[in-house]
């Protein structure tokens, strides 16, 4: 992913300014007719979290991604399409998008979401060490 130049110090002193506070997810967006509006939160090798605010209508057309996505309804409903399968969520619910399926978005209402993108690749099975006695 490429940045414009200065993109990402704009992003940093942004973030500084909403680290450590408590935030209102609803409210990190304002609505904006006839668009969509994002705002990065995050923005790490690992991974990106991303507000958005959708107006009614509108969306994202059906592409891919090489990593994994976590989508988290914060305000009203959308309908998200995964290779081909339909899912209609609503506030407080999430769904996760695999890497390389085919996916896709409609705000049935005005609605907003967190999208948060792991860029990590898997490595093969992970296994956790105890330290059971």
């Amino acid at each position: 992913m490429g940045c414009l130049p200065g993109s990402k110090k704009v992003n940093e002193d942004l973030n500084a300014t909403i680290a450590a506070k408590i935030l209102r997810l609803k409210e990190l967006l304002a609505y904006q007719g006839d668009a969509v509006v994002g705002r990065t939160l995050v923005d790490k090798e690992a991974g990106t979290v991303t507000a958005f605010s959708f107006d009614s209508g509108q969306g994202l057309s059906e592409h891919t991604a090489p990593y994994d996505a976590l989508v988290i309804v914060v305000d009203v409903e959308v309908e998200i399409e995964i290779s081909g399968e339909s899912f209609h969520l609503r506030e407080g619910e999430m769904i996760i998008m695999r890497a390389n399926k085919p996916h896709a978005l409609k705000a049935i209402t005005k609605f907003k979401m967190i999208l948060i993108m792991i860029r990590a690749k898997y490595s093969g099975a992970h296994t956790h060490e105890t330290n059971d006695r």
